[in-house]
């Protein structure tokens, strides 16, 4: 953890400062130079009246405008990539802030792609969507990072991964620097990008250009740049050159087909490849210590390949075959078979690297979900990272339990425990105490703890889980179900779940609410004891108090607690603290009074 002293607030706010201080400047020096350019060519073209009208000064004067004129181009596109970069360290900073000032809400990545509603708790326990999880955590840059991210957050790591990637996260959490850097690299490419595509098309067969096509291209090439020369030097007649441009064109309609097909599939790729390149060369040489980084980075160079390198091979060589869109260098390219050669050349480098793209791109993806979590605790230095137990019959054992999506101003911690011989908690309140709020700081913080990332709270010892939540069921129109239907069958995909080998967690809100007292009683009791007679760990709560009776049917096994409330002067008063035993009052008809019901 970074000390306490660090003020995650202070520290982005300096920064921030000096950024947008760098960003104005560049923006002043970006308009001045432009004035500049604009100037030295009115100029270059006054100078011409002088050379080519009134002769009066020698052509040579215009080298004088031309040569600063090119200086300008060259340090005018060094100050627009200055300027690019300061905007976007601003935008980092920025978003920095939002998070810590609790605006950040609707302005990140929410990851709706990756929405599932038959998933067991990604809808109930908010991890992705507007003001989601995935929201306050992603800050990866492609799309291979989100997708990492998200990965990590819906299927719950082993022990010994978990803990690999705790002890990467406390190394990167510090490396606000590193962040930043990698922050400003180019632009993003989540929006588009499709990296199953990119690695599809590494992975695709080859285009087969007929044997020795790369040579007799050379020959000819070199063929019809002699015999050129050679006529303009009039030691031959233009005859020897036609014939063999002849045999040069015909040769390239030869292989046309072929090198359009090449240059029209790489176009896409090496654009998608270009921030991963700049990603890659910035992380392969960084001096990591943890196991999981290095491993990780030493996949990056795997087959003797390094991945930033030859990335760059191919945007170099993407670069040369664009070269023949010039319009001044398009007649020579057609007379020496420049797109056919460049095309055998990128289809040699697909070979050889294209199977390798796919392992480049995840561990990218890897990287920028770690580097996603590290700024999450660096954010949050109170936050702690859990203690990862290997413990038989399933363990969730806080203290100073808090929702990781309410701000830290806001929230009233509470301690819990479930394991051993506790299998189950019935929270017990009315409305707006907080219940549903609990279920959903113990399913959250669960699903970060088996991510690799800190977790709200100020201890927590957790054994291997897999959350299953009932708390945000809904009816459907379109399937035909109710929502009782549609709750009683999430229930059995929870029991059913409870059979694997991974101790369950289950989180219910308000069980069996659909139905009648007597027949809710029943099936409650029978549901809970079904989960732990299978080993599962978890909490239900309710409205209904007849529930609060199961705890006697399974002594030592399940107990009582309750959030309470007060009311006074015609206000609704809630501590959010979690008690022992069953709640004394409901608050239902206080709440419609309040309102204004007549009741």
């Amino acid at each position: 953890m970074i000390p306490i002293a660090v003020n995650p607030i202070a520290e982005y706010q300096s920064r921030l400062a000096e950024r947008r201080t760098v960003a104005i400047r560049e923006q002043k020096l970006f308009r001045w130079i432009g004035n500049a350019r604009l100037a030295t060519g009115i100029i270059g073209l006054g100078m011409c009246f002088f050379v080519f009208g009134e002769v009066v000064i020698s052509v040579w004067w215009l080298v004088l405008p031309l040569v600063l004129f090119l200086i300008l181009v060259v340090i005018h596109a060094r100050v627009v990539e200055s300027l690019e970069r300061a905007n976007r360290a601003v935008l980092f900073y920025e978003g920095g802030l939002d998070r810590l000032e609790n605006r950040w809400s609707g302005k990140g990545e929410t990851g709706d792609r990756f929405r599932n509603p038959s998933h067991l708790y990604e809808e109930d326990l908010d991890i992705f969507g507007k003001g989601s999880l995935f929201e306050l955590l992603s800050t990866a840059r492609t799309r291979a990072g989100e997708d990492a991210l998200a990965h990590w957050l819906l299927a719950p790591a082993a022990r010994e991964e978990a803990a690999a990637r705790q002890e990467a996260v406390s190394e990167l959490q510090p490396c606000l620097d590193l962040r930043e850097e990698l922050a400003v690299l180019g632009e993003a490419v989540r929006s588009t990008m499709d990296t199953d595509a990119v690695a599809r098309w590494g992975e695709a067969p080859e285009v087969r250009f007929p044997n020795g096509a790369r040579f007799i291209a050379l020959i000819l090439g070199a063929a019809v740049a002699v015999t050129f020369g050679l006529y303009m030097a009039e030691v031959t007649s233009r005859t020897p050159f036609l014939v063999v441009l002849l045999v040069e064109l015909g040769y390239a309609f030869f292989l046309g087909g072929r090198t359009l097909r090449v240059s029209a599939s790489v176009s896409s790729p090496s654009r998608d490849l270009a921030l991963l390149g700049k990603l890659l060369a910035r992380l392969e040489n960084e001096p990591f210590q943890a196991p999981l980084l290095l491993r990780m980075q030493a996949e990056l160079k795997a087959s003797s390949l390094v991945a930033s390198e030859e990335i760059g091979r191919l945007r170099r060589l993407v670069a040369r075959l664009d070269w023949q869109r010039n319009l001044l260098f398009t007649p020579i390219a057609m007379a020496i078979l420049w797109g056919a050669q460049v095309a055998m050349a990128i289809e040699r480098w697909r070979l050889r690297s294209g199977p390798h793209i796919r392992a480049w791109i995840a561990g990218v993806g890897e990287f920028e979900a770690l580097f996603a979590l590290a700024g999450y605790s660096y954010e949050h230095p109170h936050n702690i990272f859990p203690e990862l137990k290997d413990v038989e019959g399933g363990l969730f054992d806080a203290v100073g339990l808090c929702h990781p999506l309410m701000p830290e101003s806001q929230c009233v911690p509470n301690d819990l425990r479930l394991g051993g011989e506790l299998r189950l908690l019935i929270v017990s309140g009315s409305n707006m105490s907080g219940k549903s709020t609990l279920l959903r700081s113990v399913g959250l913080n669960t699903a970060l703890a088996w991510a690799g990332a800190p977790v709200c709270a100020s201890r927590l010892a957790i054994s291997p889980l897999i959350v299953g939540a009932s708390i945000r069921v809904q009816d459907s129109l379109q399937d035909g179900r109710s929502r009782f239907y549609a709750e009683i069958t999430r229930l059995r995909e929870i029991v059913n779940l409870a059979a694997q080998p991974r101790t369950v967690l289950f989180l219910i809100d308000e069980l069996l609410s659909g139905t009648n007292s007597h027949d809710r009683r029943i099936g409650a009791s029978a549901i809970v004891r079904t989960l732990i007679d299978r080993g599962a760990i978890g909490m239900i709560t309710t409205h209904d108090l007849a529930l609060a009776h199961i705890a006697e049917d399974l002594p030592g096994r399940a107990a009582n607690v309750h959030f309470a409330d007060t009311f006074e002067d015609g206000r609704l008063h809630f501590d959010y603290r979690l008690s022992p035993g069953v709640v004394e009052r409901s608050n239902a008809l206080d709440l419609m009074r309040s309102v204004g019901l007549e009741v």
